[in-house]
């Protein structure tokens, strides 16, 4: 057979699968590999966005060792985690951002550890009991359904004090009674009501 015949001219023969693998992608970085660099790895800091081209075995060699902070002061390091924590992006108290003071609206005042926010209500949707209409840093008397109710009897709010609630079962007391009323005794059921109310305030510590 010659090996020089033309008909030897015309034959391909497909290389294999390592070759092709070798040939199309870029070789390993690592020094002394001729491996395919078919993992990408960063360059480190300052050089984001571009890689080095491994093979697998030095790829896995090299991240062992990776650092992004290598080589940076501490002080930089804990800054850059505290910012990571909020994205890396500004933050501000609530309501005194640009749109907040832009606005001049929904601002609540500092106090303590936080903001008390107020609630605008220029419809009086919640009427004279809404947010709108209470005075700033005034703290509701917490009251049982029962004290409410006796309060209710002798027709006061809620932050009535033990003068009101004194003055008004007076009052009361006055124009309900028979004797005030040449003996008339059609409203000594609420008579009855408002001396129970009053001794219950009494008990409760409120009158």
């Amino acid at each position: 057979m010659k090996l020089d015949s033309k008909i030897f001219d015309h034959l391909r023969v497909k290389p294999d699968e390592d070759r092709l693998l070798r040939d199309s992608s870029p070789k390993c970085e690592w020094e002394g590999c001729n491996n395919p660099g078919l993992y990408p790895a960063p360059k480190g800091r300052g050089m984001e966005g571009k890689y080095h081209r491994f093979c697998l075995d030095h790829v896995r060699e090299y991240n062992k060792g990776y650092n992004y902070f290598s080589g940076v002061p501490d002080e930089e390091v804990v800054a850059q985690q505290k910012s990571d924590q909020i994205g890396d992006r500004p933050t501000w108290f609530v309501g005194v951002n640009a749109y907040g003071k832009s606005k001049g609206r929904g601002r609540g005042a500092r106090g303590g550890y936080g903001y008390r926010f107020e609630t605008k209500d220029p419809f009086s949707l919640f009427g004279e009991k809404g947010p709108a209409g209470e005075a700033p840093g005034k703290v509701k008397r917490p009251l049982k359904r029962l004290e409410r109710k006796a309060l209710r009897q002798l027709n006061l709010e809620d932050d009535a004090t033990k003068q009101d609630i004194k003055t008004r079962f007076k009052e009361l007391v006055k124009r309900l009674h028979p004797d005030h009323n040449n003996g008339d005794r059609s409203s000594e059921d609420k008579l009855r009501e408002v001396i129970q109310a009053y001794n219950y305030l009494r008990q409760a510590g409120l009158a």
